[in-house]
C-alpha cells in the first residue's frame, strides 16, 4: 500500500473517544476504497448483460478504475502539501461518493466507465492519507497497533468484497454494488472533518510537474486502450491500435527523459538506480498483475461457463483474504527478525502452487475443489506484501520514503490494470484455439460425436439444435482448457520471480553497506 507523505507540522496524538471515532472513520474510507476493487469483480457478467457488451468488455469497469487510480497516487504528496492532508481527504471521500452515485445510475458502458475513471481518481490519496492521519493519531510507541488495526481492513474487504457484491448481484441489482458507498463514504467525511478539521496540515504552494502529469496520462492511456481494444480490432491490423500503441511507446520514452531531467518530477524515476526499490517493484508488479488478473478471471469462467451465480462465484473467492487475516500480524511483528527475501520466496512459491492446482481443473470441478486454492492463496498473500514492501524501502532515506512508496504503489496499480486485459484477451484468445482443434472432432467419421447427436435429436431436439448444444459443450470445455492455460503460465512466472527476490539485499545488509559508506565518508573527511 501506499506509504503516508509526512506530515509538516506536528499534532500530539489523540486520546480517548476521539481516537477511537477517528480509527473508525478513516478505516471506513479504507475499507471503501478496497472493497470497490474487489466487489464489481463477480457482477460482472450482470453488469455487461444489462449494458449490452461482453463480459470481457465489461473488464474496463475495473481497469479504468485502476488506471486512474494508479495516476493519482504519485500526486498525493503534492496536492495534501497544497491543499492541505484533511480538506484533501475529506473532499476525495465526497467525491468517491459522488462517482460511487453516478456509477450506479449509469445508462450505458462508456458511461459507466467514464464515472469509474473519475472514481478512482478521488480513490488515489485515500490510502496515504488514512495512513498518515491514523498514525498521527497515537503516539509513537502504539504506531504497529495503528497500522495493525488499519491493515485489517484491507485485508477484510478482498473478503468481504466478492459475497457482497455477488449477493447484491442475485438479490438486488448491480448498481447497489456502488449505493453501498453513499452512507459509508458520507460518514467517513463528516467524521473525519469533525476529529481531525483543526489538525490541518501546514499548505505550501509548490511547484507541479504539469509537463509529466500530462505525459504519464497519455502512455499509460494509450497502453491500457491497445490492451482493451486490441482483440475487437484485429490487434496491428488496425491503423487505430498502431497509432495507439506508437503513443504509448513514444509517450513512455518522452516521459522518461522528461523526468530524468525534471527538478520536481511527478514520479522520482531515480529511485529505480537502486537495486532493492527496482527489483522489489519489479517483483511485486509482476506478481500482483498476475494475481489480480487470476482474481477477475476465475469468476469470469464460474459464471459463464460453470453455472455459478453472482453469490456462488463470491463464496468462492471470498477465502482468499481469511488465511492472510490470520497471519499477516506474525509477518508484521518477525518481517525484521526473518530475512524478508525467505518470506517473499514463500509466497511466490505459494502462489505457484495455487495457480498449478487450478491448471488440473475440469469441467467436473465441484465447489470445495475450486475453493481449496483460494482458501491456500491467503497464505501467500500474508507473505508477499509486508516483506516486499519492506525490501523497496530498505536503506532509503526518511526524506525519500514518501516519494518511494507512491512510486512502488504506481507501478503495482498499473501492472494490476494490465494483468487484467492481457489475462482476460488471452483467455478469449486461446479458447478460440482449442474451440478450433475440439471442434475438427465433430464429423461424420465420429462415431461418438455422431451418437450423441442421434440421442439430443431422438430426446425431440432437430439437428440444428443439437449441434448447437454440442457446440456449448465444446465452448465450456475451450474455455476451461484456456483458463488451465493461463493458470499454467501464471505458475510459472511466479516460479521465475523467486531468484528476483535473491537479486535484493536484506535489510541488515543493507544497513551494514550504509554504515561502511558512512564510515568511509568520515574518514575522507
Amino acid at each position: 500500500m501506499a506509504g503516508p507523505p509526512a506530515p509538516p507540522l506536528a499534532h500530539p496524538p489523540l486520546e480517548g473517544a476521539a481516537r477511537l471515532w477517528g480509527t473508525i472513520a478513516l478505516s471506513g474510507a479504507t475499507f471503501m476504497n478496497v472493497l470497490d476493487m474487489t466487489i464489481a469483480n463477480v457482477s460482472l457478467p450482470a453488469i455487461a448483460g444489462d449494458l449490452g457488451v461482453s463480459p470481457n468488455q465489461g473488464t474496463w469497469v475495473i481497469t479504468s478504475f485502476a488506471i486512474a487510480n494508479a495516476i493519482a497516487v504519485p500526486l498525493t504528496g503534492w496536492l495534501s502539501q497544497r491543499f492541505g492532508q484533511v480538506r484533501l481527504f475529506v473532499f476525495s471521500v465526497l467525491m468517491f461518493v459522488l462517482m460511487s452515485w453516478l456509477c450506479g445510475l449509469a445508462p450505458s458502458m462508456p458511461v459507466l466507465i467514464a464515472f469509474r475513471a473519475l472514481q478512482g481518481l478521488a480513490a488515489g490519496p485515500l490510502i496515504p492519507l488514512s495512513q498518515s492521519l491514523l498514525l498521527s493519531s497515537y503516539p509513537p510507541a502504539l504506531a504497529g497497533t495503528a497500522m495493525a488495526a488499519w491493515s485489517m481492513t484491507t485485508l477484510v474487504a478482498p473478503v468481504v468484497g466478492p459475497v457482497l457484491g455477488g449477493w447484491i448481484t442475485d438479490t438486488l441489482s448491480w448498481p447497489w454494488i456502488f449505493y453501498i458507498n453513499i452512507p459509508v463514504g458520507l460518514a467517513a467525511a463528516a467524521a473525519a472533518w469533525a476529529i481531525y478539521g483543526e489538525r490541518e496540515s501546514q499548505v505550501r504552494r509548490l511547484p507541479i510537474d504539469k509537463v509529466g502529469l500530462v505525459l504519464l496520462v497519455v502512455w499509460i492511456g494509450a497502453l491500457q486502450l491497445v490492451l482493451d481494444l486490441g482483440k475487437e480490432h484485429d490487434w496491428f491490423d488496425s491503423s487505430l491500435i498502431v497509432a495507439l500503441a506508437v503513443t504509448a511507446v513514444v509517450g513512455l520514452a518522452v516521459f522518461l527523459i522528461w523526468e530524468l531531467t525534471e527538478a520536481h518530477p511527478v514520479v522520482d524515476l531515480r529511485l529505480f538506480a537502486r537495486r532493492n526499490f527496482w527489483a522489489s517493484t519489479l517483483a511485486v508488479s509482476v506478481g500482483y498483475g498476475v494475481f489480480f488478473g487470476n482474481v477477475v478471471l476465475v469468476p469470469l469462467w464460474l459464471q459463464q461457463f460453470m453455472g455459478y451465480t453472482a453469490t456462488d462465484a463470491g463464496m468462492i473467492m471470498a477465502p482468499v483474504g481469511l488465511l492472510a487475516i490470520v497471519l499477516s500480524p506474525v509477518v508484521g511483528r518477525t518481517v525484521m527478525k526473518v530475512d524478508p527475501r525467505r518470506y517473499a520466496t514463500a509466497a511466490f512459491l505459494t502462489f505457484s502452487l495455487v495457480l498449478w492446482l487450478r491448471s488440473r481443473f475440469n469441467t467436473q470441478a465441484d465447489f470445495g475443489t475450486i475453493m481449496i486454492p483460494t482458501l491456500v492463496q491467503g497464505v501467500a498473500m500474508s507473505m508477499f506484501f509486508i516483506p516486499l514492501t519492506t525490501l523497496s524501502m530498505t536503506g532509503l532515506t526518511s526524506d525519500r520514503t514518501a516519494a518511494a512508496s507512491g512510486l512502488f504503489n504506481f507501478v503495482r496499480i498499473t501492472a494490476g490494470a494490465v494483468g487484467t486485459s492481457v489475462v482476460t484477451t488471452l483467455w478469449e484468445s486461446r479458447a478460440a484455439v482449442h474451440h478450433a482443434q475440439l471442434a475438427e472432432a465433430i464429423n461424420p467419421a465420429n462415431a461418438t460425436a455422431m451418437a450423441t447427436v442421434s440421442q439430443l435429436m431422438a430426446g425431440g431436439l432437430s439437428q440444428q439444435q443439437a449441434l448447437a448444444q454440442i457446440n456449448r459443450m465444446v465452448d465450456q470445455q475451450a474455455f476451461m482448457l484456456a483458463a488451465n492455460d493461463i493458470f499454467w503460465a501464471s505458475s510459472l512466472i511466479c516460479l521465475a520471480l523467486v531468484p528476483l527476490v535473491w537479486l535484493m539485499r536484506s535489510p541488515s545488509r543493507a544497513a551494514a553497506d550504509a554504515a561502511a559508506a558512512a564510515d568511509g565518508a568520515a574518514g575522507v573527511h
